[in-house]
């Protein structure tokens, strides 16, 4: 978006502009590869918890199949299902979730194909290993800040009582017959069955296991496994389970109680430094890119670090930056990653639009009051929509039509800095060409006028005298 150069006092690098990569969770899915490295992962408290079930029950992993980095890992399952069965799981059930959000839509097939044949590889071994469930993400468990509990129940009902219309022998023969209707995202639930009942409901006695290292599509299943006095829908049958996080999805409600991997402890945020120093800020987005402002920068917690000073809604981001009550207001428009994800052009077009206008919006404010204002992003999605060969060039299906990209891109993203409030002789940093989402916070606190704290990633700024 092309922006007036004379109100928008842009910074530029010394190749016209500064560009971030996208690094986010990299952090969480470390720590869960060296503990399978290692092998710690089998020592901890948290796999010794669920492995007292294995000697009767069954072991349940429930997450996203996919190599997409973001939620979960293909190959960190492979990992878990192996180490598992050699500590005594002799009864193994998966329940998958299928991607084409964060991979390419269509995946999924191959995806189930080398687990079914790695789970076959166990059975040979003696370990009875199946995929028992299934359904796309976006429509079966993996909704987040309670959104829509409808999706979490679709989940607790096909993976907990085995119950739901789509019903087949094998898990690669659901997929590609559901496929024939909807995309990996939207997959109805189904059941695979042995004579028309569910090889692998999760019962009494059983060990359940949420695969997924990142947070916020994991809380609500969380919530309805291990919460007693849980009410956000029926569960009909509330099994007494042995069960463990990936890790620890929320800090601050300790959910789950236990765990596989310890989480990172996050303290010293920017947002919690800045409030420590008396800045008081807003923070808005709409309700299902909600976390994104908080939870996320506020280092796995979902409360405030000072309710006196801080102020988390979904709207009147615009009235907030008038009112000059708030010295920080942290914006999510998300419209570009959400209208992306559902491969619809046509939309992604509008909603591109009306980002622009929420954000001319924004901006004329920010000018209003004299401000700074920072633009970024964490990642790609409405900037390329067609699948492409190496060469760049666009797929076609058989048919002759472009085939669709509804998952995040990997081109580095920019940022941009602006407003009558900057200082003069403020600009990007010359020897900072590789700088990613880390770097943000640094800057940020020194646009608020803070010396960054020294173990921080380096800022993107600095002030030249002229």
């Amino acid at each position: 978006m092309e922006i007036n150069q004379g109100s928008w006092n842009r910074c530029r690098a010394s190749n016209g502009r500064m560009r971030l990569v996208l690094d986010a969770f990299s952090l969480k899915a470390k720590l869960v590869d060296l503990a399978l490295a290692s092998g710690k992962i089998y020592e901890g408290e948290g796999f010794k918890y669920i492995s007292e079930s294995f000697e009767k029950g069954t072991l349940h992993l429930i997450g996203l199949l996919s190599d997409g980095g973001v939620h979960s890992r293909l190959d960190q399952l492979q990992l878990l299902l192996k180490g598992a069965s050699e500590d005594g799981a002799k009864g193994i059930r998966v329940h998958i979730l299928t991607d084409g959000r964060d991979v390419a839509d269509g995946s999924s097939v191959g995806f189930v194909e080398t687990l079914e044949n790695d789970l076959a590889n166990l059975r040979k071994k003696g370990v009875d290993a199946r995929i028992v469930s299934g359904g796309g993400r976006m429509y079966v468990t993996m909704d987040r800040y309670e959104n829509d509990w409808d999706v979490v129940k679709r989940g607790w009902d096909t993976q907990v009582l085995g119950e739901t219309p789509h019903k087949f022998t094998t898990a690669i023969e659901a997929v590609k017959k559901l496929r024939e209707n909807a995309n990996d995202q939207y997959l109805p639930p189904f059941v695979v069955v042995d004579e028309n009942k569910a090889v692998g409901p999760i019962v009494d006695g059983d060990a359940v296991v949420t695969f997924n290292f990142r947070a916020d599509r994991m809380v609500m299943l969380a919530k309805a496994l291990e919460y007693q006095d849980f009410y956000k829908f029926d569960r009909v049958r509330y099994p007494k389970i042995r069960y463990a996080g990936m890790l620890q999805y929320d800090g601050e409600l300790k959910l789950p109680s236990h765990y596989l991997v310890s989480p990172p402890f996050i303290d010293r945020t920017s947002g919690e430094y800045l409030v420590h120093n008396g800045i008081r800020i807003f923070a808005c987005s709409e309700t299902v890119k909600f976390g994104h402002v908080t939870f996320f920068w506020n280092g796995n917690r979902s409360g405030y670090f000072n309710p006196e000073l801080e102020k988390y809604i979904t709207e009147k981001a615009r009235d907030a930056i008038w009112s000059r009550k708030f010295d920080h207001v942290r914006v999510n428009i998300p419209n570009g990653d959400m209208a992306g994800h559902t491969g619809d052009i046509q939309a992604t077009i509008v909603g591109c639009k009306a980002a622009d206008e929420a954000f001319k919006m924004i901006l004329d404010a920010i000018e209003r009051v004299g401000r700074i204002i920072v633009v970024t992003a964490d990642h790609g999605n409405a900037e390329d929509m067609v699948k492409r060969k190496k060469s760049g060039e666009p797929l076609y299906d058989k048919n002759g039509e472009l085939q669709i990209l509804t998952s995040h891109t990997c081109h580095p993203v920019p940022i941009a800095v602006g407003g009558r409030g900057l200082a003069v002789g403020v600009r990007f940093r010359s020897d900072v060409l590789d700088g990613g989402l880390a770097n943000v916070a640094a800057t940020v606190m020194n646009l608020h006028g803070f010396v960054t704290p020294s173990d921080y990633e380096p800022t993107l700024i600095e002030v030249v005298n002229k």
